[in-house]
């Protein structure tokens, strides 16, 4: 079908201002790449720039100076992938029995765990639970088991679950199947969009996490990634402010501001990989899910 000359005139504009858009968002990255491999000289100079004066992979070797990052990275992507499943795992058995009408209590079940969402223990009893009674100092299980359910994410499951007809269930309890099958071969297949949308806010949060590693690791093998780069960007600092004392000069630049983007683009590499393939589902979950049921 031909369209009209006004069609085609709407067609135009909305092409040319998502290109425009999608500029303004590739942009910074870009931005960030050519810094991490300007000169830290140049930067100075100059200031950030697309397209670097001088290239030097200097700020790449500092913070790839040892094995410590790569173990940091081995330990990331256990506890984050690991945790992600049991995670999406515990938050849809919870999600699925609050979403049955038939359970009794699931009113009083969903108001203690929605009061866990306004108060909590604090940060002395939450330290003293894991590190006297749990026992979880320097064991990668820190990273996992104190976020197993998040009450946010089970609430949009469970909002999710509620959209599917409840006669799919019925039928195939009529037919034998406990809520176990139900569950795993019904509900959650027809979930994906939810499980992809829940399944990132997890996967999100296991690979920022470096709070975790201030407060219960001590062994440098078990340091997450986030850890081991802010604890970079520390010596970094404080090598630029030794620099800079009377009598004290260092036979290099120090890369201060070089080293802060690499580190971006260390961290952030993954996620920007991983994140098209569940763009898709992503949209839909959470705007199927956010509905109240």
């Amino acid at each position: 079908m031909n369209k009209s000359l006004e069609g085609k005139g709407i067609d135009i504009v909305s092409y040319l201002f998502m290109t425009i858009f999608s500029l303004f968002c590739i942009l910074p990255f870009i931005l960030i790449l050519s810094s991490s491999i300007s000169d830290e000289k140049a930067v100075q100079m100059t200031g950030f720039v697309l397209i670097p004066k001088e290239i030097s992979l200097f700020a790449y070797k500092v913070i790839f100076q040892d094995n410590a990052i790569f173990n940091a990275y081995k330990t990331t992507i256990i506890f984050t992938v690991v945790g992600t499943v049991l995670c999406l795992i515990l938050t849809s058995a919870m999600a699925y029995a609050l979403s049955v009408k038939t359970f009794t209590h699931r009113n009083k079940i969903a108001f203690f765990v929605y009061f866990t969402m306004l108060f909590n223990g604090g940060l002395i009893p939450t330290y003293l639970l894991i590190t006297k009674y749990l026992n979880l100092t320097d064991n990668i299980l820190v990273y996992i088991l104190p976020v197993l359910v998040n009450p946010f994410n089970m609430f949009l499951l469970r909002n999710f679950f509620k959209q599917i007809p409840d006669s799919l269930a019925e039928s195939a309890k009529m037919d034998g199947a406990n809520d176990i099958y139900i569950l795993f071969k019904i509900i959650l297949p027809l979930s994906k969009p939810a499980l992809a949308t829940i399944g990132l806010f997890y996967g999100l949060g296991f690979w920022n996490e470096w709070f975790t590693a201030t407060l219960f690791i001590n062994d440098k093998e078990l340091y997450s990634l986030q850890y081991l780069i802010m604890k970079v960007l520390r010596e970094v600092d404080f090598a630029n402010q030794v620099n800079e004392l009377p009598g004290v000069s260092l036979n290099y630049v120090v890369p201060t501001n070089t080293a802060k983007m690499a580190t971006a683009v260390v961290t952030v590499g993954p996620i920007i990989f991983i994140y098209p393939f569940l763009q898709k589902y992503f949209v839909k979950g959470l705007v199927v899910g956010a509905v109240k049921g």
